[in-house]
């Protein structure tokens, strides 16, 4: 999966100021990016899977995810926004990093599914995880995830 995630799908220092602003801006970004060919839709599928469970998980990190129609291909977009999100999470804190999966309905379950466990295990590195939350630079969030899509993942 070596370049799965490019930096023009990375945005760090993002002007949002809520989770419904941070799904906006994805939903909007996945269709500028020709990921998605209708916001509104994408927009729906996150809010509906938030609707089932918040995804925010601890240290900082949210995983939204969405699975439509209106996705044509799998992507991950990453929102590092301005200031901390209050989004529900599992330690309580707020969120800094938003990770975004976006799938085709047609990919829902075992495409979904292994990308879903993929950023989870990655989330659980100490070392991923400072060097995303750190990270002041589009390319190197990139590279860390590519890297650790690949199996090399520190």
């Amino acid at each position: 999966m070596s370049g799965f995630v490019s930096k023009d799908e990375v945005f760090i220092d993002v002007d949002v100021s809520t989770r419904e602003e941070v799904l906006e801006f994805i939903s909007k970004e996945a269709v500028r990016l020709g990921v998605a060919n209708d916001e509104a839709t994408v927009l729906d599928a996150f809010n509906q899977r938030e609707s089932e469970g918040a995804t925010g998980l601890q240290g900082g990190f949210a995983i939204p995810h969405a699975q439509s129609d209106a996705i044509s291909k799998s992507a991950v977009i990453v929102v590092k926004p301005k200031q901390p999100i209050d989004w529900e999470t599992l330690d309580g804190n707020p969120v800094t990093v938003a990770i975004a999966l976006l799938c085709p309905s047609g990919e829902a379950g075992k495409g979904h599914l292994r990308l879903l466990s993929q950023l989870a295990v990655m989330l659980m590195r100490p070392k991923f995880c400072d060097t995303v939350r750190n990270a002041e630079d589009a390319s190197h969030i990139a590279e860390a995830i590519n890297s650790c899509f690949d199996g090399e993942c520190e």
